[in-house]
């Protein structure tokens, strides 16, 4: 399964991952195939940072 590629897009897919099913980052890169460190880099590249307290990017 692919994940979006807009960036606010797949910031609120993966926060609502996140809280409905995936108890870390980790989990959901693992289901969806992706690797994190890219994830992450995508992220941040749009001012957003995971973080792992609350399981979320913001």
């Amino acid at each position: 399964m692919s994940i979006p590629q807009d960036p606010m897009i797949l910031y609120s897919f993966v926060n609502t991952q996140l809280r409905d099913k995936y108890p870390s980052l980790e989990e959901f890169c693992r289901a969806y195939g992706c690797d994190k460190t890219e994830l992450l880099q995508r992220m941040s590249a749009v001012g957003f940072d995971y973080d792992a307290e609350h399981n979320r990017f913001a």
